[in-house]
């Protein structure tokens, strides 16, 4: 439990001891195998993502475009919490120092909401798509998509820059045990030496973040649903609705448990549910994004043998010269 003391003779703390993980005879061994599993499906699934629709002209649409782009950032915003949670499984120190807390918070954060940000921008791509289909191609256009990929990236990072430099100015000094898998505000900030109700803020800071982008999305898909029903071939609604079934699962999915995780306010969970909460959003969205936009997509189950019939084609064409 690292701590400096400063000239007033107060314990200052330098360093995070995450409190929930067991230690490796306690059962660590038995969580770390099926997360380790997990975190590098993660990253091959999403990483076989981006690169199939990188290579495939096939997929060179707006849609597999914020895909892509879905996927990259799946594959950090996982790298930011798992590989330290695989740490602490295995490891006896279980601790962040008090700068890398606030690295992981940043990067954390700044991704997710980047994501929300991403995700928005697929919505609207869907809306146009359905609900204005002959100007679409003039409307999603190559600039405009690359345009706002770099939006919602400034957005997200720039964003939380304020938010992190106020909570490194605050005095830690009393208990350093954060009771959840990751470093983020709630628990943190409920370990400072000051007043408690700055954590209201930070509630309605994500409050608001979470909420603009879920009522764009919310709004497109209700008019996307009232345009589909209107069409007067059944062949086309399920079409409508197949192209806009994965991003909506995935939407759900990002955004239900993240409302649950910070739109809760003053209500408090146990530390069980609160791990569970956060398992959900850190680990089972990413680990179900591949599974959504491949194993249940044609199109990119298409792409994927393209590609990699092609990779084994020209490697046997390579030996046989």
């Amino acid at each position: 439990m690292a701590r400096v003391m400063t000239s007033r003779n107060e314990t200052r703390v330098t360093e995070f001891l995450f409190s929930v993980f067991p230690h490796l005879h306690e059962g660590g061994l038995i969580f770390f195998i099926p997360l380790l599993l997990s975190y590098g499906f993660i990253i091959t699934g999403n990483l076989m993502i981006f690169t199939v629709i990188q290579l495939d002209m096939a997929l060179n649409t707006p849609m597999y475009f914020f895909i892509s782009v879905l996927s990259f950032l799946e594959i950090w915003y996982t790298t930011t919490t798992i590989p330290k949670m695989l740490s602490c499984l295995v490891s006896e120190q279980k601790t962040i120092s008090l700068a890398g807390c606030l690295m992981q918070m940043y990067f954390f954060h700044s991704l997710g909401i980047t994501e929300g940000c991403v995700l928005t921008a697929m919505a609207i791509d869907r809306y146009i798509a359905i609900c204005n289909p002959l100007r679409y191609p003039t409307i999603m256009t190559s600039k405009l998509c690359v345009h706002l990929t770099a939006g919602s990236c400034v957005c997200g990072f720039l964003l939380m820059l304020p938010e992190i430099a106020w909570i490194s100015t605050l005095p830690f000094c009393g208990s350093n045990r954060i009771q959840q898998i990751f470093c983020d505000f709630t628990p943190v900030l409920s370990l400072a030496c000051t007043d408690t109700t700055l954590l209201v803020i930070v509630d309605a800071i994500h409050a608001m973040e979470i909420l603009a982008s879920f009522l764009v999305i919310a709004l497109s898909y209700i008019r996307i649903i009232v345009v589909i029903l209107g069409m007067p071939s059944a062949e086309g609604r399920h079409k409508a609705f197949s192209t806009c079934a994965a991003h909506l699962a995935v939407f759900l999915l990002f955004f239900g448990s993240v409302a649950v995780m910070y739109l809760r306010f003053s209500a408090t969970y146990s530390v069980f549910w609160d791990t569970a909460i956060a398992v959900t959003f850190v680990i089972l969205a990413p680990f179900l994004n591949p599974i959504i936009y491949s194993l249940r997509n044609k199109d990119m189950k298409d792409a994927i043998g393209r590609v990699f019939c092609y990779q084994k084609s020209a490697a046997g064409v390579g030996r046989s010269m």
